[in-house]
């Protein structure tokens, strides 16, 4: 039974591969160009006399051979699936023994082609050559504005003759390719230049029996020295209003398209809009380039579930305050743009002592999109008293020592005009006994790399904690030597 059924699995393979290919096996491969001549080799120099010559084709998908052409000693005639540029290369085939066929073919004209020798009826030698045409298109059209990118597409008929195809640059360099269901295999270039004007190579490796391994055409590429491309189709994605915390972690959109590169322009913060948009990160897949700048440090392409060598782009950005303002992503695919805005805000809480007070400060970056800021004490019955000393702050003071009454949580609360909040709340503990400290100035707020990374992305709890009255991180650090035998716990980091 098992056996049975394993012959049957194997019959069935063949025939499946059968009417794939037409046969199971040839002796050569040939690969050309569409619109360029091809010559199928056909050689026996051990034959002389009274013989018979017949080239026959099995088209794609064809059941029967086709006569194309057939001659003897005596006269040359063409069959009827024949093309008027076909012709054996030699005419003295009967005393050189070359047989080979050369045409003008197209891409219906790829498929197997059989060279059948025969003398006094009797088959002496039959060649089977699979013959496949490449198709190249370059879009747009040569010569190639300036900025444009440059579309190198190939595809081989029939596809199974070819196991890859790429590409190489006027340099030898070989270019990123990708194969397309239906399309063929593509290169690209965006942006380019005059400098990339010159001959393309496309090389297409053969599947199967070939004496030639490697299959190499020249495409001719020109780009227009004085023109260049203007990008006026551009779709904008409607401006997304936001707000995230200092140092969180914050994922920038770009437009849901896959693209050849992408642009990210950064406005900064309560500027007038779009008069100053700078560049501060670019990336081209295909080239697989990457410009940065100073702010692209606080800047990364996005990983899953976006990939960027694939043309997905996204990005992660950890601002500081200032890094508010509006962003620009910009996807380029061939010679169409999409655009996607986002107007951010950035919330960022600190605290200052001093022997007498506690100031908690909340500031916030790009005011425009701010409907209201305010901090509130865990106790909603008690109201505290806001100051505000400059255009985006919000403080307010509490006194010192902080005791039972005084100390919890105080969270400040961004409200956007769109309804959307970001906040941060200071957790203040008190202690009984007096401490001298001297005064300053500390940002209670991912200060530490490893706080960064535990930043949940709305809203945080910071505890200025332990035995301390008016006392904060920063001056802990300066302060031991005043301090008690008491022990005393400190952390800043964020409460769950």
């Amino acid at each position: 039974m098992a056996s049975g059924f394993l012959t049957f699995i194997l019959v069935a393979s063949f025939v499946i591969y059968s009417s794939h290919t037409g046969i199971t096996d040839w002796d050569d491969v040939v690969v050309t160009r569409e619109g360029m001549s091809a010559t199928l080799i056909c050689n026996d120099t051990a034959v002389r006399g009274a013989i018979t010559i017949n080239w026959m084709v099995k088209s794609l998908g064809a059941d029967e051979w086709k006569l194309v052409l057939s001659a003897s000693e005596r006269k040359e005639f063409s069959g009827g699936a024949s093309k008027a540029s076909m012709r054996l290369t030699d005419p003295n085939f009967q005393d050189t023994g070359v047989f080979s066929l050369f045409f003008l073919p197209k891409v219906e004209d790829s498929g197997l082609y059989s060279c059948l020798i025969k003398q006094r009826e009797r088959k002496l030698k039959e060649r089977i050559i699979l013959l496949a045409i490449l198709t190249v298109t370059v879009a747009p059209a040569t010569p190639i504005l300036q900025h444009s990118t440059l579309q190198l597409i190939a595809s081989v008929s029939p596809d199974f003759a070819a196991t890859k195809i790429t590409w190489a640059a006027p340099d030898g360099i070989s270019i990123k390719s990708e194969k397309k269901s239906k399309v063929g295999t593509v290169a690209k270039l965006p942006q380019v230049q005059t400098s990339d004007s010159g001959p393309y190579v496309c090389m297409v490796r053969p599947w199967g029996n070939s004496s030639n391994k490697l299959f190499a055409f020249n495409v001719d590429v020109t780009v227009d020295a004085n023109n260049v491309a203007s990008f006026t189709n551009i779709t904008h994605a409607p401006m997304i209003s936001t707000a995230t915390q200092a140092q969180a972690s914050f994922t920038l959109a770009c437009p849901g398209v896959q693209g050849d590169y992408v642009l990210l322009h950064w406005q900064s913060p309560d500027a007038r809009r779009q008069t100053n948009m700078k560049l501060v990160y670019q990336y081209d897949r295909w080239r697989g380039s990457t410009l940065l700048t100073e702010k692209s440090k606080r800047l990364q392409l996005a990983g899953p579930p976006f990939n960027a060598e694939a043309g997905s782009f996204s990005f992660l950005l950890t601002p500081g305050l200032k890094d508010g303002g509006l962003y620009i992503c910009e996807v380029f695919l061939n010679d169409n743009a999409f655009s996607q805005r986002t107007l951010l805000s950035v919330l960022k809480v600190k605290t200052s002592h001093s022997s007498s007070k506690v100031e908690l400060g909340c500031l916030y970056s790009e005011r425009s999109q701010v409907q209201s800021a305010i901090w509130k004490y865990q106790n909603k019955s008690r109201k505290l008293e806001l100051f505000s000393n400059s255009l985006g702050s919000i403080t307010t003071i509490l006194p010192t020592p902080i005791t039972s009454d005084t100390a919890g949580n105080y969270t400040c609360t961004l409200q956007l005009k769109n309804g959307q909040t970001v906040w941060a709340t200071v957790v203040l503990e008190g202690i009984e006994q007096s401490l001298s400290v001297h005064s300053g100035e500390a940002e209670n707020i991912y200060e530490n790399p490893e706080d960064v990374r535990q930043a949940p992305p709305e809203g945080s709890v910071y505890m200025l904690s332990a035995d301390m009255s008016s006392l904060t991180l920063a001056a802990l650090s300066s302060n031991l030597s005043a301090l008690s035998d008491k022990p005393i716990a400190y952390q800043l980091s964020p409460l769950h």
